[in-house]
C-alpha cells in the first residue's frame, strides 16, 4: 500500500546524521570537512548578508567571515535540534544586528577638509549643511532608540524591506511587525519633536 511510514523520518534523519557527521569532522579539525562546511553554507550566508547590507557591499566579506568564525567557535554547542543552516542563519542575524549597532555607534569619520568646496552663503552650501544636520540628528535619535525599534526602522526605511519581508525574516507575524514599526515611528517622532 505505498511507502512504509518510516520512509519519511529516515530522510529527515539522514539530513541530521549528515550534518552531525560534518560538525563532528569540523570539530576534529578535518580540513576537507571544513571546506565542505564553507562550500555548503557560504552562498546562503552571502545572499542573506548581501540583502541586509546593501548598498554597503564592501562590508559583506567581513561580516560573512565573522559569521563563520563565530560558528566555528561555538560549533561544539550545536545540538542538531534544527538544521545546521537555520543555526547558521541565527548567527548571521546576530552578526548583521551587531554590524548595524556598530555602525550606528561609530563616530562620523573626519572627512577631507576639501570634501565640500567653499561656497559660503550659496544656497547649495546651506542645503548641504542642513542635510548634514538632519542626518546627524537622525543618527543621534536612532542611536538612542531601543535596539528593536532602531533595527526595525533601519530595515524598513534604509533597506526598503516591506513589513511582510521583515515578518518572514524574523519569524514574526506581519501584524506584529506593523505594531513594532508603529511604536518605533512614534518614539522616533516624539524624540524628534522634543529636540
Amino acid at each position: 500500500m505505498g511507502q512504509p511510514e518510516s520512509a519519511q523520518p529516515q530522510t529527515i534523519g539522514s539530513r541530521i546524521d549528515s550534518e552531525s557527521a560534518l560538525v563532528t569532522a569540523v570539530l576534529r579539525k578535518d580540513r576537507k570537512a571544513t571546506a565542505e562546511f564553507v562550500a555548503r553554507y557560504a552562498d546562503d550566508l552571502y545572499g542573506y548578508v548581501r540583502s541586509r547590507l546593501a548598498p554597503r557591499y564592501d562590508e559583506i566579506d567581513d561580516v560573512v567571515q565573522d559569521i563563520f568564525l563565530s560558528a566555528w567557535e561555538s560549533l561544539d554547542r550545536f545540538r542538531a535540534t534544527g538544521s545546521l543552516q537555520a543555526w547558521l542563519m541565527g548567527i548571521a542575524r546576530h552578526k548583521v544586528e551587531d554590524y548595524y549597532r556598530g555602525r550606528l555607534r561609530a563616530p562620523d569619520p573626519i572627512g577631507d577638509e576639501n570634501q565640500y568646496p567653499d561656497r559660503s552663503g550659496s544656497p547649495e552650501c546651506e542645503e548641504i549643511l542642513e542635510q548634514e544636520q538632519m542626518r546627524k540628528r537622525t543618527q543621534e535619535i536612532l542611536a538612542a532608540l531601543p535596539d528593536q525599534h532602531r533595527l526595525a526602522l533601519i530595515w524598513r526605511y534604509w533597506e526598503k524591506a516591506s513589513a511582510r519581508e521583515m515578518a518572514l525574516k524574523t519569524g514574526k507575524t506581519e501584524k506584529a511587525i506593523e505594531r513594532l514599526l508603529a511604536r518605533a515611528r512614534a518614539e522616533f517622532r516624539e524624540r524628534w519633536n522634543r529636540g
